[in-house]
C-alpha cells in the first residue's frame, strides 16, 4: 500500500479535485484506491453526495479507542464510487471535535497509521483530502503518508501561505526516520493572467525542484465533474486538466520509485557497514 497526502494550509487550491483526478486515474490502471476525507467541511464526500452533516460512519470513527473500532466497523466506514476500483471514506463534521479529546487521548497522531494497517492488503492506494488548518487531522495525514502532494494555488495570497504548510512539515520531519518527500503542484493556472503566470514563475524560482514544472490549468471539464458528482476520468481523459494530472501522476510515480530505490540502496550501506 501507498499512501499519498494532498494537503495545503490554505483552503480553495484544488485539494478535493487533486484527490479525486489522481484516484481516478489510478483506478483506471487498475489500481485499488481508497480516498479519505480529513476534512470537517467533507469536500471530497460531498463530492460523491455524501453529506458531512449525516451521523453515520465517516472517517471520524478511524479515530475510536482500538478497542471500540472493530474490524467490521472500520471496512463499514468505506463505501463505493461509480468506478469498482474507487473507494471512499465520507468525512464528517464531528471531525472538528476531535482537538479537545486529542489532549486526553495518548497516540491521537497516530490514530489513522493504525487504521491503515489493518487494510495494509485490500488497497494498493490511499489518497487522503486534509484539512487546510494545523491541528491533530493534518498531524495524523501527514504522520500516515510517504509522499505528500502539496498543491497550490498560482495567485500571490495563496503563494504567501506556502511557507506555513512548509513550517509545519519541517515539525513533523523532526518526528520521522526518513524526511516525508514533497511535491508543491500549481493548479488553478491561467496563461492568460499576468498574476498567474507570475506566481507561476516565482514559486519555481524559490522553491526549484520542490515545484512540480508543469501546472494544473483551470478546466471546466473538471468543474462539471465536481458538479455531477462523477470521477473526471469518466467525463474522458482528453481535456486539458486530466491530461496535466496525467502528467503528475507519472511524476509522482516515478518519483516513488526512486524513492523506494534510494531506501534500498541506503539500508543496503548499513548491512554492509
Amino acid at each position: 500500500m501507498r499512501v499519498w497526502t494532498i494537503a495545503n494550509q490554505k483552503g480553495g487550491v484544488g485539494k478535493t479535485t487533486t484527490t479525486v483526478a489522481l484516484g481516478s486515474l489510478l483506478a483506471s490502471q487498475g489500481k485499488r484506491v481508497l480516498m479519505l476525507d480529513l476534512d470537517p467541511q467533507g469536500s471530497l464526500g460531498s463530492y460523491f453526495s455524501h453529506r458531512p452533516e449525516d451521523t453515520g460512519q465517516s472517517s471520524y470513527d478511524w479515530f475510536l479507542p482500538a478497542d471500540q473500532l472493530s474490524d467490521e466497523r472500520l471496512m463499514q466506514t468505506i463505501v463505493a464510487t461509480q468506478d469498482k476500483n474507487l473507494s471512499l471514506v465520507p468525512g464528517s463534521t464531528a471531525l472538528a471535535t476531535l482537538e479537545r479529546s486529542a489532549v486526553s487521548q495518548e497516540g491521537m497522531g497516530l490514530a489513522i497509521s493504525r487504521a491503515l494497517s489493518r487494510l495494509w492488503d485490500k488497497f494498493d492506494y490511499v489518497l487522503i483530502d486534509s484539512p487546510p488548518t494545523l491541528g491533530v487531522l493534518l498531524v495524523n495525514a501527514l504522520a500516515a503518508c510517504s509522499q505528500l502532494i502539496v498543491p497550490v494555488q498560482t495567485e500571490f495570497l495563496a503563494i504567501k501561505g506556502v511557507e506555513r504548510m512548509l513550517n509545519t512539515l519541517n515539525m513533523i520531519n523532526r518526528s520521522r526516520r526518513q524526511p516525508l518527500s514533497f511535491l508543491m503542484v500549481p493548479t488553478l493556472f491561467d496563461r492568460r493572467t499576468h498574476a498567474s503566470v507570475s506566481s507561476f514563475r516565482h514559486m519555481r524560482k524559490t522553491w526549484g525542484d520542490q515545484v512540480w514544472p508543469s501546472a494544473i490549468p483551470v478546466d471546466t471539464r473538471l468543474r462539471d465533474a465536481s458538479a455531477q458528482g462523477v470521477t473526471p476520468t469518466s467525463l474522458g481523459k482528453d481535456s486539458r486538466g486530466m491530461q496535466s494530472y496525467h502528467f503528475l501522476l507519472k511524476t509522482l510515480l516515478k518519483r516513488e520509485k526512486e524513492q523506494e530505490q534510494s531506501v534500498h540502496l541506503t539500508e543496503g550501506d548499513a548491512v554492509n557497514a
